[in-house]
């Protein structure tokens, strides 16, 4: 199945860059707009494949107590940042190569950032749920923020390839649509997530719903600063 998904965006890929070129060359933007929609397509395969920080978003959905609606929203904000701080990246290469890229494709300073800031929530996740302690009202999206802050490699290299081109617009346009995919992806993370969550609660029913919900936030606070400190040791 993994190597399906590594064929298939592949195709994609090579079909976007081909797209470009012919644009840079003829300027039919129509062709290309008729194109976008595959960008679609692309950003939900690709966001099936490892990494897109699917176990932090799944990890901490399954210990908050957010309802579905903010569940997406967490899940929206996550992939919004992950593309565009990949387009963010392109746009200011000049200045920001020597600072946070480190090898194509990757942002060692940001995924370093990212991960450092989600052991924190993990932390406090754990801290809270010990200590009885409030949820506050836009977490859910900070934490989407702070996972997404590791940059799409993809969104970087069509970028990247539109820019050489002159075209930063058409790279720009196909990130969009990639981070609709990645969205809807994400977004199914998400809410199986949450359904997991209610399912958990409902099999304990008839225990205090509050020491249930304690439970889940501090085993999913530990996972999270868990793993967050693992990759920072790991360098993965």
């Amino acid at each position: 199945m993994f190597q399906i998904l590594i064929e298939f965006q592949r195709t994609i890929y090579l079909a976007v860059g081909a797209q470009i070129k012919l644009l840079s060359v003829g300027g039919d933007w129509l062709a290309f707009m008729s194109f976008l929609p595959m960008g679609i397509v692309f950003g939900a395969a690709h966001a099936l494949t490892p990494g897109h920080s699917k176990a932090v978003l799944a990890t901490y959905l399954a210990g908050s107590d957010v309802k579905v609606p903010r569940g997406l929203l967490v899940s929206i904000t996550l992939s919004f940042t992950h593309v565009m701080i990949a387009v963010l990246i392109a746009v200011l290469s000049l200045p920001l190569v020597s600072i946070a890229l480190g090898s194509v494709g990757r942002a060692p300073l940001l995924e370093d950032i990212s991960r450092g800031l989600l052991g924190l929530i993990g932390v406090w996740m754990l801290w809270r749920a010990l200590s009885h302690g409030r949820h506050h009202k836009h977490e859910g999206e900070a934490v989407g923020v702070m996972a997404g802050l590791i940059p799409c490699p993809l969104t970087l290299f069509v970028m990247t390839f539109a820019m050489s081109r002159g075209i930063p617009g058409a790279g720009i346009l196909f990130a969009i649509t990639m981070m609709v995919g990645v969205a809807l992806t994400l977004s199914c993370v998400a809410v199986l997530s949450i359904l997991f969550r209610k399912r958990l609660v409902d099999f304990f029913a008839g225990k205090p719903l509050e020491t249930i919900s304690r439970i889940l936030e501090g085993v999913a606070g530990l996972a999270l600063a868990g793993v967050a400190v693992w990759q920072i040791m790991s360098g993965s």
